[in-house]
């Protein structure tokens, strides 16, 4: 296993920047290439990086077809309203797939693959399941679900057709002091609103937390998907109280006029998270244990306790940076 090269699209992003650092302290690692529209979140010390616009499929393929990894970690996956709003995140995340994918079919020594997904892909539709495990049926009712599912299904079939294992971690809401969250966001402000007629659970997940799970599996490589979770799970009621916010709630078309207000105060509330304050979030994470030997050590509610002291992400331009 030793010398092996390592893949990482998105690196730019946090969740990427922060696989890429651990994959540095990694025996079994021989080089790492990253590729991404930004550059690296954090000084890394023997990663390569490109940075390629995700449309700029020739290059893509130049990079990746001349490094020839054993291994993809595709993190190229934008959160509507994270770093962009929803049709901007969705082309991105449709052009890096097809892509990295296509560059990487085309590698001889790539012997697996393992994609970020969601439990968005779930749904939250009528008579779905509270807490569904990897073996329920995938019904997405939000436009996040939607991608993450057309991502799961370009890559599994990818892999079927070149004959390398495919794992897709569908991942709990990632939080981190330096994540973009719209859900994040949402519930720093000082006024957040909540469903007065529902107030269902959900969970998130640490980014450190999610980032061992993506190092784990590009190490053991197994085939299918693994829900990355932390454990317990919290309300938006509960949240608000734990980080001392003044509760707004609100019924029917309110939520309009909220989401309007909370767009304009720079923390805009996207469908995949509309669904989570109404109808909850959870999924069960147990199979990540017995398949990978790891699970998420900070729970949700841990989770939570610590949003509410990380300093607030503050973006600079380029050019006032310079």
């Amino acid at each position: 296993m030793r010398g092996q090269r390592v893949l990482v699209s998105g690196m730019g992003g946090e969740l990427g920047s922060l696989v890429a650092s651990l994959l540095e302290t990694e025996p079994w690692v021989g080089s790492i290439l990253g590729v991404d529209v930004d550059p690296p979140r954090r000084r890394l010390r023997r990663s390569e990086f490109h940075l390629i616009e995700p449309n700029d499929r020739q290059r893509i393929v130049d990079v990746v077809t001349r490094f020839d990894p054993h291994v993809l970690v595709h993190l190229a996956v934008w959160e509507p309203d994270a770093r962009a709003g929803t049709t901007v995140a969705k082309r991105l995340t449709s052009q890096a797939a097809t892509s990295v994918l296509a560059a990487a079919a085309e590698c001889r020594s790539l012997e697996a693959m393992v994609v970020r997904s969601g439990i968005e892909i779930y749904g939250r539709g009528r008579g779905a399941l509270t807490r569904p495990d990897e073996d329920s049926p995938t019904h997405p009712t939000s436009e996040y679900g939607r991608m993450v599912a057309d991502l799961e299904a370009s890559a599994y079939g990818v892999g079927e057709r070149v004959g390398v294992a495919v794992s897709t971690l569908r991942l709990a809401p990632v939080l981190g002091p330096h994540v973009p969250s719209p859900l994040g966001r949402l519930l720093r402000q000082p006024v957040v609103p909540f469903s007065l007629l529902a107030d269902s659970p959900f969970a998130v997940v640490l980014d450190s937390d999610a980032a061992l799970a993506f190092v784990a599996a590009a190490e053991q490589r197994p085939q299918g998907p693994l829900n990355v979770v932390g454990s317990g799970a919290i309300s938006t009621m509960q949240a608000i109280r734990r980080g001392r916010r003044l509760p707004l709630p609100l019924v029917g078309p309110e939520w309009r006029i909220a989401r309007q207000i909370s767009y304009l105060l720079g923390a805009p509330v996207p469908e995949h998270v509309m669904e989570l304050i109404h109808r909850g979030r959870l999924a069960d994470g147990g199979r990540l244990r017995t398949t990978l030997g790891v699970a998420p050590h900070v729970t949700t509610q841990e989770v939570i306790d610590r949003l509410f002291k990380w300093d607030a992400i503050v973006r600079i331009p380029a050019s006032a940076a310079a």
